[in-house]
């Protein structure tokens, strides 16, 4: 009888070698990929997020896509073991995603759960008593095992029960990676991503914007926090956001983007961004928003620019001297 694990899968270099040390034990993997509202796009190129299909279809595992929804929001409002440097709530973040394997593993008869942690690679959340922690905290003391450092680990049930060969694992600890990238080139994987710091909760700029977000919406809706990844960000009142888009993609989703209620603006015939201007009040601020809309256009230099909103179906066209730099860092999300 084939012996089955789930497996933790991020498309990056750690749970990938995860996954192949097993497949080379003749463990069946079912990976499970999970997606949140904060950046794990898998579309994107990050560690957190590159796309796992390619890599299960060229090596055979099964694999599975999960939201965590509002569930994961929930947990960077409020997360029991707190928030890292920034607003990444790594412990909990792994108890979440680990309770869910732990419920895959029960409903298809598998034995085991694996993971790409390393001890010692992440300050939060991969220290040993933290691991442990976190296999008590799921449930899953005995059966979770980490395949990159489980040498220096706990043995777990699969390795006493003889499912797995302890000596065929690994005693990888710290942040290099080089041993990983070597396992990498024998295993044949030449397209893995570069490791970075992994999802946008632990960006210092993304945290200060949700920060903000959380502190006047404390229930924000998918688009709250999607307009967060995009745009130079403005607080001009507690009801009222500012967004001004960077370039020609940002401009695009911007406009996407726009709600019922919101306004959008522009300087026609030239270089300029989409400002989005979104909130209760915020036809108090039409002129604020037209003088960053302004500023940040090729015409910024002109003592007066006109800028086109477009509220709904109506379009006006004012003119407003552009926003001084005092004027951007009075409102400016920091």
């Amino acid at each position: 009888m084939a012996h089955r694990a789930v497996a933790l899968f991020s498309g990056g270099l750690d749970s990938t070698i995860a996954i192949l040390v097993m497949l080379k034990q003749k463990i069946e993997v079912t990976a499970i990929t999970f997606l949140t509202h904060f950046g794990c796009d898998i579309s994107d190129r990050s560690s957190c997020s590159k796309d796992p299909f390619p890599i299960a279809g060229r090596f055979g595992f099964d694999l599975k896509l999960f939201h965590l929804g509002e569930r994961f929001v929930e947990i960077v409002k409020n997360p029991n073991y707190g928030h890292g440097r920034n607003m990444n709530p790594c412990i909990d973040c792994r108890v979440l995603m680990l309770r869910e394997a732990k419920t895959l593993m029960e409903m298809i008869g598998a034995d085991f759960v694996i993971t790409g942690e390393v001890l010692g690679q992440r300050p939060m959340s991969q220290k040993k008593n933290t691991l442990d922690l976190i296999a008590k905290e799921t449930g899953l003391k005995g059966l979770l095992l980490r395949p990159l450092s489980a040498k220096l680990l706990p043995i777990t049930i699969p390795e006493t029960k003889g499912i797995v060969d302890r000596e065929k694992l690994l005693s990888i600890s710290g942040r290099s990676r080089k041993i990983q990238t070597t396992l990498a080139h024998e295993f044949g994987l030449t397209d893995f991503p570069t490791p970075s710091s992994g999802c946008l909760l632990t960006d210092p700029i993304y945290s200060r914007r949700l920060k903000d977000l959380l502190k006047y919406t404390p229930d924000p809706d998918f688009n709250d926090l999607n307009l967060l990844k995009i745009g130079r960000h403005f607080r001009p009142s507690e009801g009222c956001k500012i967004i001004v888009g960077r370039n020609k993609e940002e401009n695009l989703r911007l406009s996407k983007m726009k709600g019922k209620n919101d306004i959008l603006m522009d300087v026609r015939g030239t270089g300029s961004p989409l400002v989005l201007l979104k909130g209760e009040d915020s036809r108090r601020f039409i002129d604020l928003s037209a003088s960053l809309c302004a500023r940040y256009s090729d015409l910024k230099i002109n003592p007066e620019v006109s800028v086109t909103l477009m509220d709904g179906d109506d379009e006006t066209v004012i003119k407003i001297m552009p926003a001084d730099q005092d004027t951007i860092e009075k409102y400016r999300i920091n």
